[in-house]
């Protein structure tokens, strides 16, 4: 028996995952690693505790799985995407934290790009919205900002990526800087057109072309772990971000399938074949992924706060324990007592994209208790996601079940109401980590231990599903409190 091991980096932990050659589960290990956050709106992370938490973790279920590493076919990389790395190629030492895909701390600067009249361009070329979310504005602050950065630049001693780049060029021991399709479209440096860096925006952003990975197929031969990090080296033949990642885990290989994954944020993918998809409803176009030189376009909505929400709750407000406790206490209510809870913690994403929104409750009477504010938290994970579904829907014309997945998807009180609010058949897998799963199968038809996407399809596992139950009349109201809420925490109105 063969096996791959999935590296999943998320935002928050970073895990492994070990696979057999059926794609069942053998061991995972996850670890947290630390969150800083040196200003209001502002998220970074230590790329180097990234790094080491990540190898901990695979050594550590690759031990629990009683693995050989002889019998380990090929690792597979999923990410947190758009987070930005910097660091010395001599050195192999970070320039900076690497700053999170959450952090607005470009939000200036992202409003004078769009007063130039920029926006069109961008969005032509790389598919995006003007938004701190995405990484060029993240490495022209690095560069701007940290002492000495540009020029050595410049000057050829510096190197970017994202965090799955930063991955594999310290598991190849400094010998490969590459990053995939999927993870360069997120650059907002990529013309997902040209399949290429584009000359006109890394001039607009200030970017040396030398710093740049190349970029490759998301299924195939990669690269290689440098032989001291496992004891051998082991091919790297799997990477896609988290999103896309969790696509070709939920088996989204046809033309409109969608999948929203549950996980820091909420992240809804439709796949839409060989063809980019333009939006003019807050949707962004992207590459899902490419294999063999043949790229899959998807559209996403990406809502920032999901999961998140949830954290917030236990490690912010202490009204939680544990995130399963979000379940009990929302039932133990019968309804949400007029309580909206607008989760723009780091601003709003589609299909509102405000990065000036800040979080906001509204409905708060004296009777209102813990339970009510957990509850309208988990009910503003559904809302925000039914608020994208309807935008795909309108985009595309064709929006059927929903396939959904994450770690907050688990929770059936949220999995149900996401079914009613969206008027929507939600269907669960067994696993619902299927980031991870994506980069197994990534990887796995990448090393030859799976064939094709049939026999991949052919692994599935019944799904549990979730079928709306709710009143039409009652779903409306439910909207209209929420569509109300989110008025009063707009900034752009």
């Amino acid at each position: 028996m063969k096996y791959i091991m999935s590296i999943d980096q998320g935002t928050t932990s970073s895990r492994a995952v070990v696979f057999d050659d059926k794609a069942n589960v053998v061991a995972v290990a996850q670890r947290e690693f630390t969150q800083y956050y040196p200003q209001p709106g502002w998220v970074e992370h230590d790329p180097d505790e990234i790094f080491s938490t990540q190898l901990e973790v695979c050594k550590e279920a690759l031990h629990s799985a009683g693995v050989d590493i002889a019998d380990l076919a090929a690792v597979g990389i999923t990410n947190q995407r758009e987070t930005t790395v910097v660091w010395d190629s001599s050195t192999g030492r970070p320039v900076y934290n690497a700053v999170v895909w959450q952090c607005r701390r470009t939000s200036e600067l992202c409003d004078s790009l769009t007063a130039q009249g920029h926006s069109d361009m961008i969005r032509q070329k790389t598919g995006l919205l003007i938004d701190p979310y995405f990484s060029a504005g993240k490495l022209k602050w690095i560069l701007d900002n940290v002492s000495g950065a540009r020029e050595k630049a410049e000057r050829g001693e510096l190197l970017f990526g994202t965090v799955d780049c930063w991955l594999m060029w310290k598991l190849s021991g400094g010998k490969a800087h590459v990053t995939d399709y999927s993870n360069a479209c997120r650059t907002m440096l990529y013309n997902i057109h040209t399949l290429s860096w584009d000359k006109e925006l890394l001039e607009l952003f200030g970017v040396p072309e030398c710093m740049l990975p190349e970029v490759v197929n998301s299924s195939g031969t990669i690269c290689e772990t440098a032989p001291e990090i496992f004891g051998r080296s082991i091919p790297v033949t799997g990477c896609a971000g988290d999103q896309q990642s969790a696509l070709f885990g939920q088996r989204c290989f046809c033309r409109g399938d969608v999948k929203n994954t549950y996980g820091t944020g909420a992240f809804l993918l439709m796949n839409t074949g060989e063809s980019p998809a333009a939006s003019s409803d807050g949707l962004l176009t992207t590459v899902a992924w490419g294999i063999g030189g043949k790229i899959t376009y998807a559209l996403e909505g990406s809502v920032f706060i999901a999961g998140a929400v949830v954290k917030w709750l236990r490690d912010e407000m202490e009204m939680i324990e544990n995130a399963a406790d979000t379940e009990w206490l929302a039932k133990s209510v019968p309804d949400n007592g007029g309580v909206y809870l607008v989760p723009a913690f780091v601003g709003l994403g589609a299909p509102y994209w405000d990065s000036a929104a800040r979080g906001t409750i509204v409905g708060l009477t004296r009777g209102t208790g813990r339970k009510y504010i957990v509850r309208a938290a988990l009910e503003a994970i559904a809302y925000q996601t039914c608020d994208v579904l309807n935008a795909m829907e309108r985009e595309t014309g064709r929006l059927g079940t929903v396939r959904a997945d994450g770690g907050a998807s688990a929770n059936n009180f949220l999995m149900q109401f996401q079914a009613d609010i969206a008027a929507r058949t939600v269907v669960r897998p067994r696993n619902v980590e299927t980031t991870a799963l994506g980069a197994c199968f990534l990887a796995g038809l990448g090393c030859g231990l799976f064939a094709d996407t049939d026999e991949i399809s052919a692994l599935c596992s019944e799904p549990e599903t979730f079928s709306p139950a709710m009143d039409g009349e009652e779903r409306a109201r439910l909207l209209d409190g929420w569509h109300n809420a989110v008025r009063r925490t707009l900034t752009q109105q």
